[in-house]
């Protein structure tokens, strides 16, 4: 969240930065997924945090386990 404030000028709006996350309309087209918490923690998830989870599992490509299985 830390870095989209930054990136909008104004570095200090980390909170409005997850308020407009949790309230896109729009959540798969705009990626809001993918903003995690400056600690490395997931955040919040207008679809859930089992939706963010598997949105970034798939995005971040196959795994060894899933590569097996699509053999």
């Amino acid at each position: 969240y830390t870095a989209v404030a930054h990136a909008t000028g104004s570095p200090g709006a980390v909170r409005a930065v997850g308020t407009a996350c949790a309230r896109n309309p729009l959540p798969v087209v705009v990626p809001c997924h993918r903003v995690v918490r400056s600690d490395g923690t997931m955040g919040g998830y207008v679809g859930g945090l089992a939706a963010k989870s598997t949105l970034l599992a798939l995005e971040s490509g196959p795994d060894e386990d899933r590569a097996r299985v699509d053999r």
